[in-house]
């Protein structure tokens, strides 16, 4: 229909003109090629966090498979009515259409997952490094259908305190009652191998209240991103990965910020004109803002954001701590009465945070990466926090695209990390798509 009848992408002379019936054959045999390809390429195996790249990779290469295939049998056939055009065009329209259909069969399932529906409730064993990145891995994606409903550790410190929105639920005697009580549909040990025998008895617990339970291999104290897992003949072989922000993904990431930057700036001109003209006529005082803050490898550098609080908000600070909603180092009021009236807007639109765009361009920042953090911040962090000033610091991250301003301090640390550890083009490029609504929708922001 599409190739004979609507004449796409030209027309077909009367002449070439074909039936439907002569294809026949050859679709059902198309049909059965790509299913078995998709099959063999492991497109309908049920993963966790598997992103659209993937299937979209997977999608094309099943596809080309079976056309090649389907072209080498009708060179031996040589059917009277045949047409490359039309094998090439079926390719096209199958990748096309199966990627949109589980576009949105994927957006679906997102939506349901965020809103609680159809997510594993999962219960983590151990608050150390490696249950930290086990809890990180969970909130840097929630599509993945897991929440955690809270940890329990032999230290009763931790076992007994918070990380972010994540509550300690007790020691290790306490993981019969905590299943029972929080619903626990799975439960994920990241005890050291050194506990081995606590680790059976966890097990055996959760085998005795019908409780899936894994077990995360703390192999050489490494995070989970930096651990390879590989097989020789059926012998698993499990060594240390190179980290995932190379010198190649680096070069990949600058091309990416100068190419937005260079190209977004002389188009925003006129915004800039108009918001310092309000932020002049709003408040006396400049219309640029700069602030110390720390970039990669602790090296200092000054943010630019147009101003948003009146002329000398930071010496107020002091006055203001009794009313800091945030935890950990940092300062946070959603009603800061320091924020100039053009201010709040400005905030609630992002619009404040456009002219970073020049701290991109001098190679100070990113377009995506963690919160550049104050001097002051970055001297209370804690030893596994320091991890998130190895890279430069972005203008946007997954802690703005979790709840921005909402999500807790060492929730955001967490996801920073992650993104450091678990770097891709597909999480990039995931993470610069969906601060668009976020931004426009005015999520969290304050």
């Amino acid at each position: 229909m599409v190739r004979y009848r609507l004449g796409f992408p030209y027309p077909v002379p009367p002449f070439y003109d074909a039936p439907y019936l002569p294809y026949l054959p050859y679709a059902l045999l198309l049909t059965a090629l790509c299913l078995l390809s998709f099959q063999i390429d492991g497109l309908y195996e049920p993963r966790r966090g598997r992103g659209w790249l993937y299937d979209g990779y997977r999608l094309t290469s099943g596809t080309a498979t079976s056309i090649v295939i389907v072209m080498a049998i009708t060179f031996f056939f040589q059917p009277l009515v045949y047409s490359r055009g039309m094998l090439v065009l079926a390719a096209t329209m199958i990748v096309v259409f199966l990627s949109l259909a589980r576009v949105l069969s994927r957006s679906i399932l997102i939506r349901r997952r965020r809103r609680g529906i159809g997510v594993d409730r999962v219960l983590v064993v151990g608050a150390g490094d490696i249950g930290r990145s086990v809890i990180q891995s969970i909130l840097a994606d929630p599509a993945a259908g897991y929440q955690v409903v809270g940890y329990i550790d032999d230290d009763p410190l931790k076992g007994n305190g918070k990380l972010g929105r994540i509550r300690g639920l007790g020691n290790l005697e306490d993981l019969p009652g905590v299943i029972a009580a929080e619903g626990v549909d799975e439960v994920i040990v990241t005890l050291p191998w050194m506990y081995h025998r606590k680790i059976l008895h966890i097990v055996e617990e959760c085998e005795r209240g019908n409780v899936p339970v894994r077990v995360v291999p703390d192999v050489f104290q490494q995070r989970m991103g930096r651990v390879d897992l590989d097989t020789l003949s059926g012998i698993p072989l499990i060594g240390t990965a190179p980290v995932r922000l190379s010198q190649v993904a680096f070069l990949v990431k600058r091309v990416i910020d100068l190419s937005i930057s260079i190209i977004a700036i002389p188009f925003m001109l006129i915004l800039f004109t108009v918001v310092a003209l309000l932020i002049k006529l709003d408040s006396p005082g400049p219309v640029i803002f700069k602030q110390r803050r720390v970039g990669k490898d602790g090296r200092p550098f000054h943010v630019l954001k147009f101003r948003s609080m009146v002329e000398g908000a930071e010496q107020m600070q002091a006055d203001l701590e009794a009313l800091n909603e945030a935890d950990g180092p940092l300062f946070k009021v959603k009603r800061d009465p320091r924020v100039t009236r053009v201010g709040k807007w400005l905030r609630r639109t992002s619009i404040d945070e456009l002219p970073q765009l020049i701290n991109v361009i001098r190679g100070e920042m990113s377009i995506v990466g963690p919160r550049p953090g104050t001097p002051e911040e970055v001297a209370q962090y804690e030893p596994w926090q320091m991890q998130r000033i190895s890279v430069l610091p972005g203008i946007t991250g997954l802690w703005q695209v979790s709840g921005r301003s909402d999500v807790p301090f060492e929730e955001m640390v967490l996801l920073d990390i992650f993104y450091i550890e678990n770097w891709s083009l597909d999480l990039e490029i995931r993470i610069l798509l969906q601060t668009i609504p976020y931004v426009l929708l005015g999520h969290g922001a304050y």
